[in-house]
C-alpha cells in the first residue's frame, strides 16, 4: 500500500518521492540512484525502442538503424493498430519522450530523427485506421453557434448503458479501483496533450483553450491542479501514483486514447481534431463526474478521494460552453477548411473512449477484470 510521509513502513524512494511533491525521477536523481523504468515490452517494436533508449545516443548506432525496418515490420503484422498492445506501447514511450517523465532516458533522443521517423511512420497508420473507423458526424453551418449546437448533439448523453451510471450504482470497491487505474493513463497527464495545441492556434480560439487549460492547471496553484488533485484520489485509496505505475496493467486501447490526444496535440495540421477533440472531452465530463463521485461517496469514501470528481462538476459545466463556441465554434469561423477535422476529432473522442468504456462494462458483467494484468490486491484501503 502506498502510504505518505508521516505514516509508518515508508521505505522506498518513489514512495517518499511523491509525498514530499516529488516525481521519483527527481528524487532519483538527488538520492543517487537510477530511475526505473515501470512498464515492460509488450511485443518485438516497443522491446527494441526500450533497448534503444537505455542506451547513450552515441552507442546506439546500430540498434538505431534497425528501427524503421523494426516498424514497418510490426505495421505489417498488426491486425489492428488501435487495439495493439505492441503499436499502442511503442507510440506511448516515443510521445514519452516529449511529456518527459514516463520513463529515464538521455534528453538528447528527444528529436532524433531516426525516433521521428519511427514515430511518424506509426502515426501515418494510426491516424488512417482512425479516419477508417471513427463515425464523420454531418457538417454545420460555418458558424460558431452552428458548430456548438452540433457538438452539443453529438454529445449529448446517451439512454443506454454508460460507465458513470454504473460506477454510481452498481460498481464494486474493486472495481472502482480499476477505473482509477485506467483512468490514471491521461489523468495524471491531465490538460498536457490538449495543450500542446496551444501555440499551434491563433486569436480567439487561443484565448479560449487558454481559458480552460488555466482551470486545469489549477489557476496558478499547484495543489489545484487537476492532476495532482486526482493523484491525492489514487492515494488515499491506497493505489501507486506515480506516473506510469499501471501501464502494464491498461490494455492497449486505454494507451489508445491517450496517443489519439497526444497525435492531434502534437501535429500542427491536426490542430482542427484536437479543438474538436478537447470539446467533446469537456462537453462528456460534468455529469459523469458527478455520477463517478457518487459511486465513491457510496461505498463510504469522503472528499479526499471524491474531490477531483467534484471539481469537474461545474468547472467543466462552463469549459463546455467555451469550448463549444468560443474553441471550436471560433476555429471554425477563423479557419473554415479545418471544420471537418474540428467534427473528426470530437466523434474521434467519443468513439474510442466509448469503446474503452464498453470493454471495461463487458468484463465487470462477466465477473472479469478489466485490466490486461489485474491489480494484485484488489481492495485494500480503508475508505
Amino acid at each position: 500500500m502506498v502510504v505518505c510521509a508521516g505514516s509508518q513502513g515508508v521505505d522506498d524512494a518513489p514512495v517518499r518521492a511523491h509525498c514530499v511533491g516529488m516525481n521519483a525521477f527527481d528524487w532519483a536523481r538527488r538520492s543517487g540512484g537510477p530511475p526505473e523504468i515501470l512498464f515492460d515490452a509488450r511485443g518485438p517494436l516497443s522491446a527494441h525502442l526500450l533497448d534503444v533508449l537505455q542506451r547513450p545516443v552515441p552507442e546506439s548506432g546500430e540498434m538505431l538503424a534497425a528501427l524503421l525496418p523494426a516498424t514497418e515490420i510490426a505495421l505489417s503484422q498488426s491486425v489492428d493498430v488501435l487495439r495493439d498492445d505492441d503499436i499502442q506501447l511503442a507510440l506511448f514511450i516515443l510521445y514519452g519522450l516529449h511529456y518527459g517523465q514516463v520513463l529515464p532516458a538521455d534528453e538528447d533522443w528527444e528529436w532524433n530523427p531516426s525516433l521521428i521517423t519511427a514515430r511518424l511512420a506509426l502515426e501515418r497508420e494510426f491516424e488512417k485506421r482512425l479516419r477508417s473507423c471513427v463515425p464523420m458526424p454531418a457538417l454545420p453551418e460555418v458558424d460558431s453557434d452552428a458548430v456548438a449546437g452540433a457538438l452539443f448533439d453529438l454529445t449529448a448523453p446517451d439512454p443506454g448503458p454508460s460507465l458513470s451510471r454504473y460506477a454510481a450504482k452498481r460498481a464494486t470497491p474493486g472495481q472502482l479501483l480499476e477505473f482509477l487505474v485506467q483512468r490514471s493513463i491521461y489523468t495524471l497527464k491531465e490538460a498536457d496533450p490538449h495543450s500542446w495545441a496551444i501555440p499551434r492556434l491563433t486569436g480567439r480560439a487561443k484565448a479560449a483553450m487558454v481559458e480552460i487549460q488555466a482551470d486545469e492547471y489549477g489557476g496558478g496553484l499547484p495543489e489545484r491542479m487537476h492532476s495532482t488533485i486526482f493523484a491525492g484520489t489514487m492515494r488515499h485509496v491506497g493505489l501507486d501514483d506515480r506516473y506510469g505505475a499501471y501501464v502494464d496493467n491498461v490494455p492497449a486501447l486505454t494507451l489508445t486514447s491517450l496517443n489519439m490526444m497526444t497525435m492531434f496535440g502534437l501535429n500542427r495540421r491536426l490542430r482542427g481534431a484536437v479543438a474538436g477533440h478537447l470539446a467533446a472531452f469537456e462537453m462528456t465530463s460534468s455529469i459523469p463526474n458527478r455520477l463517478y463521485g457518487n459511486g465513491f461517496r457510496r461505498l463510504g469514501y469522503d472528499t479526499n478521494v471524491t474531490w477531483y470528481f467534484d471539481e469537474h462538476v461545474e468547472a467543466d459545466a462552463v469549459h463546455e460552453q467555451i469550448a463549444g463556441r468560443d474553441l471550436a465554434g471560433s476555429l471554425a469561423e477563423d479557419e473554415p477548411q479545418l471544420l471537418s477535422d474540428i467534427m473528426f476529432g470530437a466523434s474521434a473522442c467519443l468513439t474510442i473512449d466509448g469503446w474503452v468504456a464498453d470493454d471495461m462494462l463487458d468484463a465487470w458483467s462477466k465477473g472479469l477484470s478489466s485490466l490486461r494484468v489485474p491489480l494484485a490486491v484488489q481492495s485494500f484501503a480503508t475508505a
